[in-house]
This record gives structure tokens, sequence and C-alpha cells, in this order.
């Protein structure tokens, strides 16, 4: 008989091949510790990583481990997302679940691990047992061991914010370049000096693509990823509550999916679908009521600093005791009934959706900074704005209205109002709401990626839902993939949006690489669009300026995927521009198919996209400060058809800073065999609707491509 603690130390390794084979990943248990490795068509991508979790007050989850049993299965299918990139997902993997027990403790720990073609993920379970119920989590120690510096496209860890500016740098110069990273933001907490944030970007000098991510966020906290910069191995770090703690966990639970994707072709990264995959099916059996859409809104001008959210010049106001009616306006306001009227008749000419309206509702006057709990109940509007009649002004055209909750963070006032709130909303004709969670954290001390607001984000989907209502959150921990889970979240920010242009720039390779990096997890409301990119025409005290031209405005739309999607300028600077504006109003926003045709995160991106239930496609190409000259085929149009391409590309003296609203708009002819080469502007790029010809009158004096 072999002692207990000398088997204790017995290694057996277990291997797990993805269904293609190209993807392989070993685990052992290793004198108690588990660890694995994984590695693509032969080369190692992850090294030896340790995993497990440090727990307060309890012997830690770490070491002292014996491999109990392990179970394998094999799964496949085809599902079809309620909106989305493609028609349908195949979901595809081989699964290991490896139960670990700890001797010492009797404790039992399971590590689920899913290989797909294209990727690893895996997660922590925790079987019901009697010698661990309750505990707190005090660190998941969970590594990702790189096989060299790679190049890494990341932005600092924060507890509180995405908003950053990406920097691209070897592993080894992060440390270096930490505290220029970290630029100022409403609420902000970067905890170390070699911490970035997931999804994170990486490429190998061999040529391997990995990305690191999380999946199926629910009842934890948002994981970064802390850098030993000297052996070059990433841990997980997880967002803290306001006493430290990381987790509070009641067994039967899982933890959050751990991904890793891998590919020697960027475009593979962009078209993975194991973020998706690894969340759980619809919770709703109703989901006719939730539909993608496209809107304008009363929200520009007031980033811009043209116009105010505010109706009075007040510097303190309190609910329920200032008498608003009473107030002298202060001719900023901009929700204001003939002003989002005009939107609304903008809306209806030209196909939108919706009209979002902030700063509709009393208390803007002192809503930020204060710590004040009690700022908005989310349903008193100002006196300039008639809820009724513009919502029935609205539905005349044809046309909803935008809710819009900013809870300034003060998050216990948002859901002891969120019933009443929804139902004003139900009652007024809204369906859909764009929710912020500007500033610092109350209750105070909470962080907006920690586990008490990862709860209460899942907590407003759902009461949402009761209601029938999609959501829009705005500063909301970046998503893991719910949208399957939770199809009334449509999209996040989440992320550096093309607000931060008014409020100084963001650099002109954001847009080629953020597709790889925080929308790996979700959509993102970007708020794309924007024609007039000097902010002084719009507001002579501030001096930002887009760094973008015209023609990549337009191919955002396709390339920063989401089923929402803002015309964000103002109605006067597009109608400045019909001809370039008639790309926003003909794009889709559903999808039955995408294919990246081009990809290098920091320098390109291409991607076509087929409409849901056409023919139609939509192509955007975005590129960096250098330019760029694309070249495509368009051999996924179907082979019979004929179409009427309309490229919309930068002129040949466009430029981002010099020459921004330079563009060329052209119609030519294309089939399955034709093929394109369009030089891009620095800053620049393109975009093309590509229709299927019904009416062959329609090709007369058109050349074929």
């Amino acid at each position: 008989m072999i002692p207990l603690m000398a088997f204790a130390f017995l290694t057996h390794a277990e291997e797990l091949k993805s269904p293609d084979g190209h993807v392989v990943l070993q685990f052992e248990v290793k004198q108690g510790v588990p660890v694995y490795q994984l590695s693509f068509n032969k080369q190692a991508v992850i090294e030896e990583s340790r995993l497990g979790l440090e727990l307060k007050d309890m012997e830690d989850l770490l070491d002292g481990f014996v491999l109990e049993n392990t179970e394998r299965s094999a799964f496949d299918e085809t599902w079809e997302p309620v909106w989305g990139e493609w028609k349908s997902i195949r979901n595809h993997y081989n699964e290991m679940a490896v139960t670990l027990n700890q001797p010492s403790t009797n404790r039992k720990m399971t590590v689920r691990f899913r290989l797909f073609n294209d990727g690893l993920g895996f997660r922590y379970e925790f079987p019901e047992q009697d010698e661990l119920i309750y505990f707190v989590v005090a660190e998941e120690r969970t590594q990702f061991a790189m096989t060299g510096d790679h190049t890494a496209f990341w932005i600092p860890g924060d507890y509180d914010t995405q908003e950053y500016d990406y920097t691209t740098s070897r592993l080894t110069e992060i440390r270096a370049l930490m505290d220029g990273a970290i630029t100022g933001n409403a609420s902000q907490t970067p905890f170390s000096a070699t911490g970035v944030q997931t999804a994170l970007m990486l490429k190998s000098d061999d040529g391997l693509y990995i990305n690191l991510h999380e999946a199926a966020l629910i009842e934890y906290s948002c994981m970064h990823l802390e850098l030993d910069d000297e052996n070059l191995v990433f841990e997980s770090h997880l967002t803290p509550d306001a006493v430290g703690n990381k987790a509070y966990v009641q067994a039967p639970f899982n933890t959050p999916w751990r991904t890793v994707i891998v590919s020697n072709n960027a475009a593979d990264i962009l078209e993975s679908t194991i973020t998706l995959n690894l969340n759980e099916p619809t919770k709703f059996e109703d989901t006719s009521w939730i539909k993608p859409i496209k809107y304008i809104g009363v929200w520009w001008e007031m980033i811009t600093g043209k116009s105010s959210w505010a109706y009075s010049d007040l510097p303190s106001v309190k609910l329920g005791e200032t008498d608003f009616d009473s107030l002298e306006p202060n001719g900023r306001h901009a929700a204001n009934n003939d002003h989002v009227k005009m939107h609304i008749d903008f809306a209806e000419e030209h196909g939108f959706d919706a009209v979002l309206v902030e700063g509709w509702n009393v208390g803007w006057e002192d809503w930020f900074g204060k710590s004040k709990d009690y700022v908005f109940d989310f349903v008193t509007p100002y006196p300039d704005f008639d809820v009724e009649m513009l919502n029935a002004y609205a539905a005349s055209k044809g046309v909803r209205l935008m809710m819009h909750h900013e809870t300034s963070s003060s998050v216990r006032n948002y859901e002891r109002h969120m019933d009443q709130a929804y139902q004003f909303m139900v009652d007024h004709g809204y369906n859909s709401v764009k929710s912020g969670y500007v500033g610092d954290i109350i209750p105070r001390g909470e962080h907006h990626y920690g586990q008490w607001m990862v709860n209460h984000y899942i907590y407003a989907l759902e009461k949402a839902a009761e209601y029938e209502i999609m959501i829009n959150a705005h500063e909301a921990v970046r998503p893991t993939g719910l949208s399957r889970t939770y199809p009334n979240l449509l999209a996040n920010e989440s992320a550096r949006g093309t607000e931060y242009e008014a409020f100084g720039g963001s650099k002109p390779d954001h847009t080629t690489i953020i597709p790889f990096t925080r929308l790996v997890g979700g959509p993102m409301d970007y708020t794309p669009g924007i024609f007039v990119t000097d902010i002084s025409k719009l507001n002579p005290d501030n001096n930002s300026w887009v760094r973008t031209t015209i023609a990549r405005q337009l191919a955002l739309y396709v390339t920063m995927y989401s089923p929402l999607q803002m015309a964000a300028d103002l109605p006067e600077h597009y109608n400045m521009f019909l001809d370039a504006f008639q790309f926003i109003k003909d794009v889709a926003v559903d999808w039955d198919d995408t294919k990246v045709l081009e990809a290098e995160p920091g320098d390109y991106i291409t991607i076509a996209r087929k409409a849901k239930g056409s023919n139609d496609w939509f192509i955007g190409c975005t590129v960096d400060e250098n330019g760029f000259t694309s070249k495509i085929n368009f051999d996924y149009l179907d082979k019979d058809k004929t179409y009427i391409a309309t490229i919309y590309s930068d002129a040949k003296d466009a430029h981002f800073k010099d020459n921004p609203q330079a563009y060329e708009i052209r119609k030519v002819l294309v089939n399955s065999k034709s093929k394109l080469t369009q030089k891009c502007a620095p800053g620049g790029g393109y975009a093309i609707s590509v229709m299927e010809v019904t009416d062959r009158s329609e090709t007369k004096g058109l050349r074929k491509l």
C-alpha cells in the first residue's frame, strides 16, 4: 500500500486535445500543486502555470492536492443568437473535468477545461460538500506563463475604469510606461505598476496571436492580470470590495471561465465565439421584444460643451424641495421640447429607430462629484421636457425615445427607484435605456468591477427584462459574453469611446486595437459617425479634435460590432454631407454572417458582414496613423449574382489631422470574382455597401471592378 502523503506527490499527467487536434492542454498535479500548459500547432502558448485560490481565514486551495477523478466528454451543437454577428454559432469542444482532493482538509475542487479549435476555457467548480460551504476568496492565483517577451496591447489595471487609450509595448516595458498610460477619469483606482486589464491582446515573435480574457462573469469579481515582469508570468488579480475581500462564495459554485484564444492568424481572434459559447443559453422564454436599434441623440452637443445637461445654473438642488418650475433656465439646456422634436423629425426622415435624450430629468445641476446619494429619481422631467407629448409625437412618426438613467454611481439610490423608473418607461412608450455609472460608487468603498457591482448589473438586466426593456450600460464592468444569456444587454460602453475625442482625443490606432480587446467580450456602444471633427466649431472653448477621416467614421459601423449603433453627430452636420451619410442610413445593425478579410492589431482591420435576412453586404476598414493599402476579394458573394458596390473612401489628399473631410464616393459592379485594392489615408479607412442587383436598369453606366 502506498502511504497517503506519498500518493499525494505522485505526478499523473492528463492530456486534452481540441476537436481538430491543433490545441493541446496538459494538466497534472505536481508536488500537490495543480498546473497546466497549452500549445497550438506544437508551439507553446502557455508554459507550466499554477492553478488555485487563496482563501481568507482558511487553509488555501493552492497545494496539497491529489487527483481524485478525471471525466472526459465531447460536445457539438449549433445555436442561434437573438442578434449577433452570425445567424448561427457552432459550439464544438472537448472537455475534461479534473476533481482534486485536498486530504488535509477533505475538501474538493474541480477544474473544468473546455478545448475549442481556437483556444481554451477553464473554471473552478466547488461541489456541495460539508467541509467547504461558505468561504471568502482573498485572491485567485491563476497563472498564465508567457513563452517570451511578447508585444502587448494593454491598458492599466484599474478597479473602476477601462476608459484608457491602449499602449503597445513589450511585456518588459509595461512597468516603465505605466505612469504615462494612466490618464484622468471621473473614477479610477489603478492598483499596480504591472497590472493590466482583460481582454488582453498579445503577439509573440514567432507569429502567435494570443488573447486572455474571461467569460460568464456572474457573482464574482472582475479579473485583472498582474505581471511578474522578471519571469513573464501573469497572475489573476480580482477586484476587491470595500474591506479588501475579493469574492464571497457559497458552494455549490462555479467561477467565471478564464479564456485563452490563440491562432497564427489575427483574423481568427476577431472571429472567435469562445466567449459566447462559454455562457449559458438565454434565460428568457420570449425574446420577441428584443430588437437591434439604430439611433441618434441629444448627446454629442453636451459632450462637446455646446449645450448643457442642466436646466439651470444653480450650484445645488434637492429633489422634492427645489421648485424647478420657478427656476430661470440657463438657455443652454438641450433636452427641450422643440429641440427634441427636431431630432424626432430627423430620425423619421432618415429611417432611424430611436432618439436618445440626455439631461431630460431634474437633478443635473449638482449630479457629479458630490458623493450625493439621492441625486436622481429617474421619473421627474425638467419643465421644458414634456414626456407625454414628446413620446406621443415620436410614436406618430414611427420613432421611439430612448431613456437615459445616469445613476452618478449612487447605485443604492438607483436600486431603490428601479421598479418605478422601469414602470415609468413602460407607461410612456420607452423600451430601451442607456444607463450610466459615472463617479465613485455608493455604497462608498465599492468598485465598479467588484462582486457587489457585478451582482447589481445582473440584477438590473433581470429587472429590466420583467418590463421588456433593453439596456445599454455605460461605465459598467466590461462584458464577458453575457449577452447570450441576457440578450436584452444590447451593448456596453466600458471602454474609451468617441466621447473622449471631445476630451482631448484618442490615438489614431485606437479603433484598430479595441476589436481585439474590449469587443472580444461583447458589443460596444462606441457612438461613431462624427463628421465635423474640429470640436471648436461646436464649442469655441474646446480645442479638441477627432482623430479620424469621415470615411473611417463610416467604416466603424462595420468594424465596431454592435446591435446598437448611434449616428452621434448633430443633424445639421449630417445635412452638410448627405451623400456620405447615406452609408449610415443603409448599414445594417444585425447580421447573418461575418468575414474578417484583413487584420493586424494596432495597424488595420477590414471586415465584411452580411445583413440579416438579406443578400446585401457591408464592408468596413479602419487603419492607424500610417495609412494602409487594403487588398480584398469578394469570394463570399453568391456566385450567380451581381452587386452594386458603393465605395466610400478617403480622397487622395485625405489625412486624419490635416484633411479629415476629404472623401470620394464611387459605384462599381462586383461579383464573387471581383478584387479591390484601396488606399487608406493615415487615420482613415473606407466603407462599402454591396447591394444585390434586383433591377438591371440600376447597372446602366456602371463599370465592373
